[in-house]
């Protein structure tokens, strides 16, 4: 709990009566590795903060999934564009490891962005928070190489060499699991 307020509070100072609100809507969960927060064609009902473990959204395939997104502790997860827009979500979200949460319902963000003055601030931070990352996400895969993409993956979230299977970094960097094997092989 402590950890979204601290993110929330640097987006923008939250007084107690504020956060009392905020936090009465917010409701914890748990799921365990390889458990659903959405499936294929249901509506997101919910903005999620990820306390502790991964998560993956993919696209599921008959012959293989397409992995395009990780988050990790101390980040949302949503699939936004169906939380929006109130339309069923082409792609799902997966857990990795056990992971455990805290989550606001549509309706109750709804209702934050109603009753309180920051409300609003708060929905815009985490909507362009969500918007930057899907922005660089875009802009990597359209002007790296896969071994670039592959090395900054590493640089910047290296606990995800450790925890996540081979095939879905291989999916969310673009290549084989064969061509990541030869990658790697080149860096090392």
């Amino acid at each position: 709990m402590e950890k979204i307020k601290e993110y929330i509070n640097n987006i923008v100072p939250i007084d107690d009566i504020e956060w009392k609100l905020f936090d009465s809507k917010l409701k914890h969960k748990r799921v365990l590795k390889k458990e659903f927060l959405l499936h294929v064609n249901e509506v997101e009902g919910h903005i999620t903060f990820v306390s502790s473990g991964v998560v993956r959204l993919f696209i599921p395939g008959e012959e293989k999934d397409m992995t395009f997104g990780f988050v990790f502790q101390g980040e949302f997860v949503s699939a936004f564009d169906s939380f929006i827009t109130r339309k069923e979500s082409i792609y799902s979200i997966q857990a990795l490891t056990d992971v455990e949460f805290w989550q606001i319902s549509y309706d109750d963000l709804e209702s934050i962005y109603n009753s309180m003055a920051m409300g609003d601030r708060i929905g815009r931070k985490i909507s362009e928070n969500l918007f930057i990352i899907k922005s660089n996400r875009e802009l990597d895969l359209l002007t790296k190489t896969a071994r670039e993409r592959y090395l900054d993956l590493f640089k910047n979230r290296p606990q995800l060499i450790k925890e996540i299977p081979l095939k879905y970094i291989s999916s969310y960097i673009g290549v084989t699991p064969q061509g990541l094997s030869r990658i790697r092989a080149r860096i090392s």
